[in-house]
């Protein structure tokens, strides 16, 4: 249910006190006996916080060695690139970090501004680092990785931290699982095992970056920066107090664009925002109520955006359409960039998450290129980003990369700087907005209506629903249409999804556990209404009740 606030700026009562956070992360031992307590990395690393005692100063020397660990297992010699956002518990976890890499000796590249990183920039960087006379090495010997503190656009109570190997990408299961016991076995041994020296040593032996300067120089080479440039176009762009406040002033300053940081402010209690739709203070730029004071101000620029914390989501405002539904853009972006990129590969396929719109798939069709359907987690995207065999990979929930112009890899994980850029280059070359080219899309392939809902569940009830199978789905039609597909693994890879799709002519929903919450979420959608979508909705709910109740 919506929160009666949401869309309103916070007020005093909102706010973290920092002071009590930042203790917390030092003065609480996490019990490793406690599943809440342990190391867990979801869909995007170790979240939680140090008020929970899921997020604090034991967890981080821990994952840390071990990561350390798995990187001279997999023989992993070259440097660690590491960037932070800009949560209160980020630079905390940074330090912990920094003061276990160097007591093991590993190489550590750290921002020579002392500042924030956006996740897209230690991207390019591990990737750049790695690149060879015949692309990107993933094998071989001094091979850089790198992390990322960061929690993205979780409350500003959170913490994170999470992994990216040689490739670029967010780390796969098969990594941060080995990461996660034995970080886990660290905890249990109070640390035994565990190397670490003070910060002043570790600061003094870790090397400085470019990141900022070395991402925003090559900008040009993945989008068509001139066209942006020369046509004028009024950008607005929002940081909403994130890591990539200053890249955006970097590049308006250094492409010479009519680019204004509509808020430069960066505060660890995000007081400047408004709250999001159940009334807490999250830097969700796909969120119409978190997003709401940029949404007002949307007549003052041609394209405004704004990005999460560490600029891994975009978020796309218009005059005309106000915030843009995330698979909206998607669609529009996809439909523009594979026509436009004519260095791609004839053979790049277009990826897309599971739970993502099936207008993608009708794009994706009218295009006559290959759809690669994958679960959820943009890892699933990196090996096709790294060879070119993927020009575009996008999830729902606002994250997406895409090839260089001339089809080599840029970024193996999401983007937001990037998208977000992109949404100008398509009005400057096309003369209109991705919201009028949206317009476009449906009256060529219809209207979809698509929601997603939450619902508490038990981690034992998440385990069951990620179990599912297609063998406890009897229904042959769901809301009056034939089924014609159960899936419980992604039709491009045959991964296990961890929870049902079952797809209609018309319709599908997926039901998921979350990855770092105690929900699981259905997703719907419907190329037939309103009504129809609510029929969907009501059937998968019946559908997973069930499962979840033993019936």
């Amino acid at each position: 249910m919506t929160n009666p606030r949401a869309g309103q700026h916070a007020e005093p009562s909102d706010l973290i006190d920092v002071a009590h956070v930042v203790t917390a992360y030092y003065a609480t031992t996490p019990d490793p006996s406690d599943v809440g307590q342990r190391v867990a990395f979801g869909t995007s690393g170790h979240r939680g916080s140090s008020l929970d005692g899921a997020f604090n100063e034991h967890h981080i020397l821990a994952t840390t060695q071990a990561i350390v660990d798995y990187r001279r297992e997999q023989g992993y010699d070259g440097p660690l690139f590491i960037g932070r956002d800009t949560h209160a518990l980020s630079e905390p976890a940074w330090v912990s970090a920094l003061e276990v890499l160097a007591a093991n000796d590993v190489t550590v590249l750290v921002d020579d501004r002392d500042s924030w990183t956006p996740t897209p920039a230690v991207s390019h960087a591990i990737l750049r680092a790695n690149r060879g006379p015949s692309g990107v090495r993933t094998t071989g010997s001094g091979l850089a990785d790198g992390i990322v503190v960061t929690p993205s656009h979780n409350p500003p109570r959170d913490g994170g931290f999470k992994y990216n190997p040689p490739n670029g990408g967010p780390a796969d299961t098969d990594a941060t699982g080995w990461i996660a016991r034995k970080a886990n076995a660290y905890l249990e041994a109070g640390l035994d095992g565990v190397r670490r020296v003070p910060f002043a040593k570790a600061r003094a032996a870790a090397q400085g970056y470019d990141f900022l300067g070395t991402y925003v120089d090559d900008l040009p080479n993945v989008l068509d920066i001139d066209a942006i440039r020369d046509a004028g176009i009024r950008i607005g762009a929002d940081p909403l107090g994130g890591a990539s406040v200053e890249f955006w002033q970097e590049i308006a300053d250094r492409h010479r664009l009519d680019l204004t940081v509509v808020n430069p402010l960066v505060d660890p209690t995000w007081r400047f925002m408004t709250l999001d739709w159940d009334g807490k203070i999250r830097m969700d730029c796909s969120s119409p109520a978190a997003m709401h004071s940029l949404i007002d101000r949307r007549s003052e620029f041609q394209i405004a955006t704004g990005n999460d914390a560490d600029s891994d989501r975009h978020g796309i405002v218009t005059p005309d359409a106000g915030l843009m539904n995330p698979n909206h853009y998607l669609a529009v972006a996809i439909q523009y960039l594979f026509g436009a990129r004519t260095g791609w590969p004839r053979s790049a396929a277009i990826g897309k998450t599971l739970v993502s719109s099936s207008m993608i798939d009708r794009v994706a069709a009218s295009l006559g290129r290959e759809l690669l359907e994958v679960p959820v987690g943009f890892k699933w995207f990196v090996p096709g980003l790294l060879d070119a065999s993927v020009g575009f990979g996008g999830e729902e929930s606002a994250g997406a990369s895409f090839l260089r112009k001339d089809g080599s890899v840029w970024s193996t994980d999401k983007d937001g700087i990037l998208l977000a850029l992109l949404a100008s280059e398509i009005t400057a070359v096309t003369g209109r907005t991705p919201s009028e080219h949206y317009g476009d899309l449906v009256e060529r392939f219809g209207r979809p209506q698509y929601v997603r809902s939450d619902a508490a569940a038990t981690r034992e009830q998440k385990a069951t629903l990620s179990k599912l199978s297609a063998d406890q789905v009897g229904a042959t039609e769901l809301a009056g249409e034939p089924i014609t597909a159960k899936l419980t693994e992604a039709p491009g890879n045959g991964a296990a999804i961890g929870g049902l799709k079952v797809v209609t002519e018309n319709a599908w929903f997926a039901a998921r556990p979350s990855g770092t919450e105690d929900v699981y979420k259905i997703y719907a959608e419907s190329f037939k209404g309103a009504d129809h979508l609510r029929h969907v909705q009501h059937e998968a709910q019946e559908l997973v009740d069930g499962v979840l109740s033993g019936k």
